[in-house]
């Protein structure tokens, strides 16, 4: 099993300094770079303090500046909010800075919130029919002059200036959990990002029988990429879990406000919505986060990490942004690459 990390510039109060983050975001992307992850990934979010990620082809052109292996993705370039030739050049530009390196992560977006602030009138449900449509545009103008007339975008023929150094393109992401990406993936070679969130391994289990589902209805198609990203940190006594537990339980809160389209965020700032007002409150229990996210010891994350490995996971996404101290997000990925990941070599 390869390793990935997911990595976010975040706040979660303004006491924190924007310097800071960005500093700490650079060290951790080169410790992963240093320490053997294959790829890194930059998110897309908008007008949000825990996720700021403008443009990820910006993000990444920075880190590919100071790193020297490791690949750089897009995880996920948001369809609805770009034109297809704006991502295509955007794309090739970025490969040919890394020297080759973009992984493409393409997704449909998250939040109800962004749509009402980027796209307004649409909804966050029907946004895959734009990544759909954007997909094979994006591949065609990297290939030479393309014209496109579709249910979103219409435009003359043009191309990608520049063309990616990897060809025919670079490799190509989405992130799927409903069984019609499943398949959309598998019939068109795309490499899968799965994210369970905060279940338990049951719903791993489900993310890998439909692929399976998807391959064995579309013969002949390649296996894809499986890779399955959860919050991680690891630590060296079992009584310092209380930390990064009481950390996910806070910006979960956070979450859930933007997932219910709320609307109370100021400046950035998502309100936490309280454990009592939680009608799935459940799904924010501390005993079941301790055991569902990659939280442990590193013998724990090893024991852990076995059971993706048992179903077929092929990456693991150590998703390093989660509420937790600068200093602790680093320690922790210095304890699961020098104690984790040679279990894995």
């Amino acid at each position: 099993m390869k390793f990935q990390l997911a990595i976010n510039m975040e706040r979660i109060t303004s006491d924190i300094q924007m310097k800071d983050v960005e500093r700490h975001t650079l060290k951790m992307v080169q410790m992963a770079d240093e320490g053997g992850f294959v790829i890194v990934w930059a998110a897309e979010h908008h007008a949000l303090e825990m996720t700021i990620a403008p443009n990820p082809f910006q993000i990444l052109t920075w880190w590919a500046a100071h790193t020297s292996d490791i690949r750089l993705g897009t995880g996920v370039v948001v369809a609805p909010y770009w034109h297809p030739v704006n991502v295509a050049g955007e794309a090739a530009l970025l490969d040919l800075y890394s020297g080759g390196r973009l992984e493409f992560g393409i997704g449909s977006g998250a939040y109800q919130r962004e749509f009402d602030i980027m796209h307004p009138g649409l909804k966050q449900s029907d946004g895959y029919k734009y990544m759909q449509e954007m997909l094979p545009a994006v591949k065609a103008l990297w290939q030479g002059d393309y014209a496109h007339d579709g249910d979103f975008w219409s435009f003359p023929t043009a191309t990608s200036v520049p063309k990616p150094l990897q060809q025919p393109h670079p490799p190509i992401w989405v992130a799927a959990r409903a069984p019609i990406t499943y398949d959309y993936a598998v019939k068109n070679d795309c490499n899968i990002m799965s994210w369970p969130l905060t279940r338990p391994m049951s719903e791993v289990e489900i993310y890998k029988q439909r692929l399976d589902t998807a391959l064995q209805e579309n013969p002949g198609k390649s296996r894809p990429i499986f890779a399955s990203m959860r919050h991680t940190v690891i630590y060296e006594r079992e009584e310092d879990s209380e930390v990064p537990v009481k950390a996910a339980m806070r910006q979960l809160g956070q979450f859930e406000n933007l997932f219910k389209n709320l609307g109370d965020v100021e400046k950035g700032f998502p309100r936490e919505i309280e454990f009592s007002e939680l009608e799935n409150r459940d799904e924010y229990d501390s005993q079941m986060l301790k055991e569902n996210l990659l939280f442990g010891t590193p013998e724990e994350a090893i024991r852990k990490l076995r059971l993706y490995e048992a179903i077929g996971v092929d990456h693991f996404i150590y998703y390093a942004s989660l509420g937790l101290g600068l200093k602790e997000q680093k320690k922790s990925l210095d304890l699961f690459i020098n104690e984790v990941m040679p279990a894995f070599d």
